[in-house]
C-alpha cells in the first residue's frame, strides 16, 4: 500500500533487481491474480537459509539495523549456529538522520570490511529508501529482511507456526506492537482486500469479454457446422 500511495516509492520498489512477497496474505493474492508458483518469502527464512550458504562458501556478510544490543546478541547467535561465517560489518544506524559526511563514512566502512551481502533490517518503507539510495554505491548484494535481526537475535518472539500457515503474522505482530502497528494495520488493510477485490473482479470481466465472441460465434453456427468443425 506504501507502493499504491506513492508514486516515487512505488518506482522505487519497481526498480529493484527482485521482489518478493514476505507475507502469506501477499503470496495468497498473488497466486489468485496469476503468479500461481508463488511463495511466501519470510526474512527470517531468507536469512538464514543465506547465512548457511555464505558460512560454506566463505562470502562475507554485514547487518545495517536494529539497535546495538540487537545486533550484538544477532552476531552471537548467528556465529554459534555457523560458526564458519564471516560476519564482516554490523552497523546500528542513528533515530536522527545522518549527515553528508556521516553517510560517506558508513559506505567507506562497508566498501573497506568487504561485505558481499548486506542485510538491512530498518523496517519498511525506510529500508527500501535505504538500499535504493546506495545501490550505485555500496559494492554488495542488499537485501530488506524488516523485522528479522530481533526475531533472530531473541528481541522479539517468532511467530508461531501454525499462525504463519494461516496468514495471521500480521494479527501476531500486532498483539506484540499495538501502539506502533495498529494505525498502519487499520489503515492499509481494509484498503488492500478493497483493491485486491477490485483486480479480482478485473480479471473476471477480461474474462468474459474474451470469452464472449467465441460463445457468440458457436450459437451462430447450426450443429452440423458444429460438427464438422470438430472433425476437421
Amino acid at each position: 500500500m506504501e507502493a499504491y500511495d506513492s508514486a516515487k516509492f512505488r518506482q522505487l520498489v519497481n526498480s529493484a533487481d527482485l521482489v518478493a512477497p514476505d507475507g502469506k496474505p501477499l503470496s495468497w493474492s498473488l497466486q489468485a491474480l496469476g503468479a500461481i508458483n508463488q511463495q511466501q518469502v519470510c526474512g527470517r527464512e531468507l536469512t538464514l537459509h543465506i547465512c548457511k550458504a555464505a558460512s560454506f562458501s566463505r562470502i562475507p556478510i554485514g547487518f545495517y539495523g536494529s539497535s546495538k544490543e540487537v545486533l550484538k546478541a544477532l552476531i552471537t547467535k548467528m556465529q554459534q549456529r555457523y560458526p564458519d561465517l564471516d560476519i564482516a560489518y554490523a552497523y546500528s544506524p542513528p533515530y536522527y538522520p545522518l549527515t553528508l559526511e556521516e553517510k560517506n563514512v558508513v559506505i567507506e566502512e562497508i566498501k573497506a570490511s568487504g561485505t558481499r551481502i548486506l542485510f538491512v533490517g530498518l523496517g519498511c518503507p525506510k529500508q527500501e529508501r535505504w538500499m535504493a539510495q546506495h545501490k550505485n554505491q555500496v559494492p554488495a548484494v542488499m537485501l530488506g529482511i524488516g523485522a528479522a535481526f530481533d526475531v533472530l537475535a531473541g528481541a522479539k518472539p517468532q511467530v508461531p507456526g501454525w499462525m504463519q500457515k494461516l496468514g495471521l503474522e500480521w494479527l501476531f505482530r500486532l498483539c506484540l506492537e499495538p501502539r506502533r502497528l495498529w494505525y498502519r494495520n487499520f489503515r492499509h488493510s481494509p484498503r488492500f482486500v478493497i483493491f485486491f477485490a477490485l483486480e479480482i473482479l478485473k480479471l473476471l470481466l477480461l474474462s468474459l469479454c474474451i470469452l464472449a465472441p467465441e460463445v457468440d460465434l458457436k450459437l451462430q453456427e447450426s450443429p452440423l457446422e458444429i460438427i464438422q468443425h470438430k472433425k476437421l
